[in-house]
Parts: structure tokens; sequence; C-alpha cells
């Protein structure tokens, strides 16, 4: 009897050591990074070459809607040999090597939490551009969605406690204190914060349910709705003998997008806003939101005035906030 006992004690001991022991493997230490950061691990032969020109052709490739070119990701090279220790903990990474094996796939939180590693191998060089001409766009799409959800876990540092958007559409967003409420009117709120040289903006309001039903003229309707707001709410500098306010630049069409946030069917606009008769311009994105329940399309913009200044991460972190929408009666 007694030998049993010691036994049974033994085999506890075993399984409490056994759980801490596994407690101690399944942890990782966070992530690091900025935002909108990609280290690029590879052998500096490979990136000095052809490769390394199809990395940067699709990773560092131009965003969309900005008025000059911004690259999709500010790209740092490593060579395998320093990616070691804490510079595995990169919160975004493409590893990049020619190998035996072909073999193209995302990784979820190998060394950190949260982290995406994209692994790309080939047994030759255009085995290897191939699986990144393939791969691309799905592993863009996988870094990007866990840069937006960095930037909104860091929204919640500092938190806007204005109810306008509740009050007004029965929605909210996820708004950092420094943005405050500069406008409110009937089915119309106006949202901004400085930043150096200029601002940062979000607009919202509502559109009828039956807009945008036409895809030939979608296009065209989008750009009328836009000028529409523009020319009611936002006007521009006073200028003698003329009258300004925020169009969509004629000169340049917007690219249109169909997508979805919290399940629900969103148009998705980019481009580049003006004010008629005056000299100031700017990138701005827009979501269209199809509220079928309430029989209304919701809409929302960011948009960025910060002349000689790249915006990329501007528009960035208004998108991020754009994409925390929530409903408050559904």
């Amino acid at each position: 009897m007694k030998k049993l006992q010691v036994l049974a004690l033994l085999s506890l001991t075993l399984l409490v050591n056994s759980c801490k022991d596994s407690n101690r493997n399944d942890y990782k230490p966070n992530s690091v990074g900025a935002i909108n950061s990609l280290a690029v691990v590879m052998d500096n032969e490979l990136w000095k070459g052809k490769v390394g020109d199809e990395v940067r052709k699709h990773f560092a490739a131009p965003v969309v809607g900005l008025i000059w070119d911004e690259p999709l990701f500010t790209i740092q090279h490593l060579p395998p040999s320093v990616f070691t220790g804490t510079t595995r903990y990169r919160r975004s990474t493409l590893y990049v090597q020619k190998d035996s094996l072909d073999i193209a796939h995302v990784k979820t939180d190998m060394y950190a939490t949260p982290q995406k590693v994209a692994v790309i191998k080939g047994r030759t060089e255009d085995e290897i551009i191939e699986n990144l001409s393939e791969k691309s766009s799905q592993i863009i799409a996988e870094f990007k969605n866990l840069e937006v959800k960095e930037a909104q876990k860091r929204f919640l540092r500092s938190l806007n406690k204005e109810q306008v958007l509740q009050e007004e559409f029965g929605v909210s967003l996820t708004i950092p204190s420094i943005y405050k409420v500069g406008k409110h009117e009937d089915n119309f709120v106006w949202i901004d914060r400085q930043v150096p040289k200029g601002t940062m903006n979000i607009i919202a309001y509502e559109a009828p349910y039956n807009s945008f039903s036409n895809d030939s003229t979608l296009v065209r309707d989008i750009i009328r709705m836009r000028d529409s707001i523009g020319s009611k709410y936002i006007p521009g500098p006073d200028v003698p003998g003329k009258r300004t306010h925020m169009r969509t630049e004629p000169a340049f069409s917007p690219s249109v997008y169909h997508t979805t946030i919290i399940g629900k069917n969103v148009i998705e606009i980019r481009g580049i806003w003006d004010i008629k008769n005056y000299p100031m311009a700017g990138p701005f994105v827009t979501y269209i939101i199809d509220d079928s329940k309430n029989s209304r399309k919701i809409v929302l913009e960011g948009f960025t005035f910060a002349p000689a200044t790249e915006k990329r991460d501007y528009m960035f972190e208004l998108e991020a906030i754009l994409k925390t929408l929530k409903f408050e009666t559904q």
C-alpha cells in the first residue's frame, strides 16, 4: 500500500513539473517593431540580385492613393547570420532562402507574439521568384492585417471619450484621445488632430440605402457624393471673389475596391482630394458601409493635409481607426 502511495505521489510530482516546463516552453516575448516595418532575412547575394529586386517590387511597392510614391513597408535587410536572439522578435518578417525545399507559407508567433513570419524557399533563384510572385499578395495582406491590429492596440493607451458618433449615427470608433471633435452638424461629424504642418481628419455621415447601386456609374456617383459633402461642410481658405471647398481631385480618378468590415459589405475608395480655387491637396480613404438593418449607408472617411511630409503612416493610422467601427444597436 505504501509503495502505491509513493508511486502516486511521484506521478503527481512529475505531472506538476511537466506542466511547469510546458508553461515555460509556451511563453513567447512581445514582438517589436515600428508600424509598417518589415525585416527581410536573406543572403546578401540574393538581396543584391534579382531575388532582392522581386522582394522590393512587391513589399516596397508604392501605396495606392498617395500624392507621391511611398513604400508599403519600410524594409530592413538582415543576413541570416544576425537573425538570432532578440532580432527574431520582429513583428513582421520575410525569410527568403535558397534551399532543397520549394515552399512558401506564413507562420504565426514563431519567436514572439503577435508575429507573422513568411517563409519563401526554392531550389533555384527562379523558383524563389515564382513563389514570391504567387504568394506576395497573401503575405502582404497578412502583414497588413497584423499591423492594423497592432496600431489599434496602441490606440487603447489613451482613448477619446466623446460620444458624438454614437449620438448622431449609433456607431463608435476606437479613437486616440489626441483627436477632438471639430464640427458637429445634422448628419455630419468632423474629428481631427494636429500633426506637424497640418491635420489628420475623420468625417462621418449617412447616405440613402439605395445609393451606389449602379456599377456602371459607381465612381461618378462616389465623386458626386464626396464633392457635395465637401461643398456643404468643408470650406477652404478665404479667397476674394472665389468660393473654396474640398472636392475630389479632378485630374486623378480614385481607386475603388469591394471589401468587408465587421461582416458588412463595404466600398473602399482611395484617392486625392484638393481645394477648389486654392492650392491644397492630400490623400483620402473612404469606406461606404452597407447598413441594411437601418436602411442606410454609413460613410466614414479619413484624409490628411500635411504638405511636404510623408503621409503613409498618417493614412494607415486613419485606416486602422476606421476599421474599429462598431454598431451600437446591432
